[in-house]
C-alpha cells in the first residue's frame, strides 16, 4: 500500500503541465540525439547542465532522464539503418537489426525495438518502485565507513569493468580523484593544487569537466571521421511485425528486462554489458544459433530490452545510494548536487517528491516515447542523413555559452576548451574518460567519509574490516579485482615460461 501511495504521490508530481511538458522535452530530445550519428545524451546533457541550474529540481530531473531513456530508444534507429549505433550500448542491436534492414524489413526491426524498449521500460520503472525504498531503508543502516566502501567498490567497478585497458581505466579514476580535491580544504580552509589562481579556489566546475570531456572531446573525434555508410531508409515501410515475429520476440523481451534491470542496478556497469549478456544469452538459448548476425528478430528484441530496463534501474545506486552506475549518471548526480541535493538513502524521506516524481515521469516518458517513435519513424530515419558537419558549429556554441553563463567566467570557458583537448589526446590513447568522471563525481565524498570514518575510530583504519558491511563490499571489490587481474598474469607467465622454454 504503501507503493501505491507513494505513486499517487509521484504521479501528482509528474502530471502537472510543467512536468509534463520537461518529460516531453527530454524524451524528445533523447530520441533525437540517440537518431543523430555522433550525438549523445553524454554530449546534450552536459550541455544543458548549466540551463537545469535555474529550474525546478524534479522538472530538471525529469527532462535530463528522459533524455538518457530516449536516446536509448532513438539509438536503435541509427543502429538497424545505419549500422552506426546512436548509443554505445545499441551497438549490439546493430548486429541483426542491419541485415534485417538489408534485407527489407527495417519497418518490423524498428517496431520489434520500440515495443521491447517499452515493455522493459515500463517493468524496470515498477521494478525501481518496488525495490528502490527496500534498498534505501537498507542504506540507512550505512555510517560514514559502509559508504566509503560503496564508493571505492563503485569506482573500482567502473574501472575494471570498462572498455580497454585495466591500468588505464585505474588511471582515469585517479585522475578524476585529482581533479575533485582541487579547490579549498574542507577542514583547513586551505587552498590545494589552485596554483595560485582564485578561479580555482571553488575547484574546478563540474560542468567544465563534463562538457569538456564529452562534448568538445565527442565533437573533434566526430568531426575527423570520414567513413560513409549506406542509409535503408528508403526502406522503411511495413512497419507493423508479423505474428510470427511477435511469437519470436517476446520471449527475449522477457529475459533482456530481467538482465538489464539487474546490471542497471549495480554500480559502474553500463547499458552495453546488458544488451551485450542478453545477446549472448539468446544466442545460446536458441535451436539454430547460427541464424545471428543473419537477421534474426531475437538479436534486436534482447539487447533492446535490456538497454532500456538497464536505463531506468541505473537510477537506484545513483539516487538512493548516491553511487553513479554510469558517466551519464555522474551527469544526473552533479545536476543534483549543483542544486544543493545530496543523493542517498535519505533523499526518499527528504525530498519524496523528487524520487516519486521521477518514477512515475519514467512510465509516462516511455508511454510517449512509444507514441513518438512508432508514428514518426519515418521522420527519424531521414534525420540519420543530416550531415555532422551542420551540427558540430552549434553543438560548440552552446557548450561556451554554457559553461560561461554559469558563473560568467572567461576561465570556465578556457578550462572547457583544455578538457576537451585532454579528452582528445585520451580518446587517441584509448583511455575512456567514463571512469574519470565517476572519480571526479565520487572523489570528493569518497574523501569526506573517510576523514568522517577516521575521525570516529581515532585514526584506525580497522574501522573499514570490523563493520560487516564495509567489509563485504570490500571483498566483494577484492574479487572483481582479481578476477579481472589473474587471467592476465596469468597469461604473461604462461608466455614468459613458453619463451624460456624456446631459448633453451
Amino acid at each position: 500500500m504503501d507503493v501505491i501511495s507513494h505513486l499517487s504521490l509521484g504521479f501528482g508530481v509528474a502530471l502537472t503541465l510543467q512536468n509534463l511538458a520537461y518529460c516531453f522535452l527530454g524524451v524528445l530530445l533523447g530520441t533525437l540525439i540517440g537518431v543523430l550519428p555522433g550525438v549523445g545524451p553524454l554530449v546534450t546533457i552536459a550541455m544543458l547542465l548549466p540551463i537545469t541550474f535555474g529550474l525546478d529540481p524534479v522538472s530538471s530531473l525529469i527532462m535530463l532522464a528522459g533524455i538518457f531513456y530516449g536516446a536509448q530508444y532513438g539509438g536503435s534507429t541509427t543502429a538497424i539503418l545505419v549500422n552506426m549505433p546512436g548509443e554505445a550500448s545499441s551497438a549490439v542491436t546493430a548486429i541483426d537489426g542491419y541485415q534485417m534492414a538489408r534485407q527489407g524489413r527495417a519497418g518490423p526491426a524498428l517496431a520489434i525495438a520500440a515495443i521491447s524498449s517499452f515493455v522493459a521500460g515500463t517493468i524496470s520503472t515498477l521494478v525501481v518502485a518496488l525495490f528502490g525504498p527496500l534498498i534505501g531503508t537498507w542504506a540507512l543502516e550505512f555510517g560514514a565507513a559502509e559508504y566509503f566502501s560503496l564508493m571505492f567498490m563503485g569506482l573500482v567497478f567502473s574501472a575494471v569493468l570498462a572498455h580497454g585497458d585495466l591500468v588505464k581505466s585505474l588511471a582515469m579514476v585517479a585522475a578524476g580523484l585529482m581533479l575533485g580535491i582541487v579547490g579549498t580544504d574542507v577542514t583547513s580552509g586551505l587552498p590545494r593544487f589552485s596554483f595560485g589562481l582564485s578561479e580555482l579556489l571553488d575547484g574546478v566546475g563540474f560542468t567544465v569537466i563534463a562538457v569538456g570531456l564529452f562534448a568538445v572531446a565527442e565533437i573533434v573525434q566526430n568531426v575527423s571521421r570520414t567513413e560513409k555508410v549506406e542509409i535503408f531508409s528508403k526502406d522503411v515501410k511495413n512497419l507493423m511485425p508479423t505474428w510470427a515475429d511477435m511469437t519470436a520476440a517476446w520471449k527475449p523481451t522477457l529475459r533482456g528486462t530481467a538482465l538489464g534491470s539487474f546490471f542497471g542496478a549495480l554500480p559502474g556497469i553500463t547499458a552495453s554489458v546488458a544488451s551485450f549478456s542478453a545477446y549472448m544469452l539468446e544466442k545460446k538459448l536458441a535451436k539454430d544459433p547460427s541464424r545471428f548476425g543473419k537477421g534474426a528478430i531475437e538479436g534486436v528484441a534482447a539487447p533492446e530490452a535490456a538497454n532500456n530496463a538497464a536505463a531506468q534501474t541505473h537510477f537506484i545506486p545513483t539516487l538512493i545510494l548516491g553511487i553513479p552506475a554510469t558517466a551519464v549518471m555522474a551527469l544526473m548526480l552533479g545536476a543534483l548536487t549543483m542544486q544543493g541535493i545530496q543523493p542517498g538513502p535519505e533523499v526518499m524521506n527528504s525530498r519524496p517528491e523528487l524520487f516519486w516524481g521521477l518514477v512515475a515521469s519514467m512510465f509516462v516518458g516511455n508511454a510517449m516515447l512509444l507514441v513518438l517513435n512508432l508514428p514518426l519513424v519515418g521522420l527519424w530515419a531521414r534525420l540519420t542523413q543530416v550531415p555532422y558537419r551542420w551540427l558540430f558549429p552549434a553543438i560548440m556554441m552552446f557548450a561556451a555559452l554554457g559553461n560561461y553563463s554559469l558563473n560568467n567566467s572567461a576561465m570556465d570557458v578556457y578550462l572547457c576548451a583544455a578538457t576537451g583537448i585532454l579528452g582528445y589526446v585520451m580518446a587517441r590513447l584509448e583511455c575512456h574518460p567514463a571512469p574519470l568522471i565517476l572519480g571526479f563525481v565520487l572523489g570528493p565524498m569518497l574523501e569526506e567519509n573517510l576523514r568522517r570514518a577516521l575521525l570516529m575510530s581515532d585514526g584506525s583504519f580497522a574501522v573499514f574490516v570490523t563493520r560487516p558491511i564495509s567489509l563485504t563490499f570490500l571483498l566483494v571489490t577484492c574479487a572483481l579485482f582479481l578476477a579481472m587481474v589473474l587471467p592476465s598474469v596469468r597469461r604473461r607467465r604462461d608466455l614468459a615460461t613458453a619463451g624460456d622454454g624456446g631459448t633453451d
